[in-house]
């Protein structure tokens, strides 16, 4: 059976620990993206192979993203709002609550940006763009299966209740799976799988050249993934979520 969609109702945001989670997910989103376009920053700075810096931006990725979801555990540890669809899609939060999610992801990247813009002396900040000779549908198609890589992964082992061997070790395997994602297709889409990711940087600078790309593809991704585990390969124990109604 599909999963049920649960609404939600304004009321969640006046609960402790929705805005205890809205904190959180704010510090632990500011601090993804800082160390992330922070590393992108120093490539850029430093020169050199483009190899290595590719891989020195994958790792980077992978390290801010297990160690994020680790330390932000009272929210979940989205970073994402490719991801909060995702659990949305499954029936693991609101429709409000993401909503609440999704503005606190953009902020604390937007903030974040705006920071290293700031202590960098004014650096430019590296923005998300396709590579040359790749096309929209291309670009699309790229963020749609890298992120459906990483939905699949969050769901197989942190949300599945079968994960037996696996739990504990969920935000480092999502790390690895960031990093080798950024490693395939760094190069051809940016491999952003992240629309909060994209976001900061693009409005630091301006730049919003393929934007569009880093919000279609990775939310198709994303919600594609989290319907597909929880409807076929998760036998439900999760107590769904109540559909609360605004009086």
């Amino acid at each position: 059976m599909a999963p049920k969609i649960a609404l939600g109702s304004t009321r969640e945001v006046t609960q402790p620990d929705c805005i205890q989670a809205l904190v959180v997910e704010f510090i632990a989103t500011f601090l993804f993206v800082f160390a992330g376009v922070g590393s992108a920053m120093v490539v850029d700075k430093l020169g050199g192979d483009a190899l290595v810096g590719l891989f020195a931006v994958a790792v980077a990725h992978a390290l801010v993203v297990a160690v994020m979801i680790s330390a932000a555990h009272i929210s979940g540890g989205h970073l994402n709002p490719a991801v909060t669809l995702g659990l949305l899609a499954g029936g693991h939060i609101t429709v409000f609550r993401s909503i609440l999610y999704w503005i606190d992801q953009l902020v604390a990247s937007a903030a974040a940006s705006y920071l290293l813009h700031y202590l960098t002396g004014g650096q430019t900040t590296p923005v998300h763009t396709l590579a040359s000779g790749v096309g929209y549908a291309q670009g699309v198609i790229w963020e749609i299966v890298l992120t459906f890589s990483l939905l699949f992964t969050v769901y197989a082992t942190m949300v599945d209740p079968k994960k037996g061997a696996l739990a504990g070790i969920g935000p480092t395997l999502v790390g690895f799976v960031v990093g080798a994602n950024i490693l395939a297709g760094g190069a051809f889409s940016a491999a952003s799988m992240n629309p909060a990711r994209s976001f900061g940087p693009a409005l630091v600078t301006g730049n919003w050249t393929d934007h569009w790309v880093y919000w279609v593809g990775p939310l198709i991704g994303g919600g594609l993934a989290g319907f597909i585990y929880e409807t076929f390969f998760i036998v439900r124990t999760h107590v769904q979520l109540p559909q609360y109604e605004d009086n």
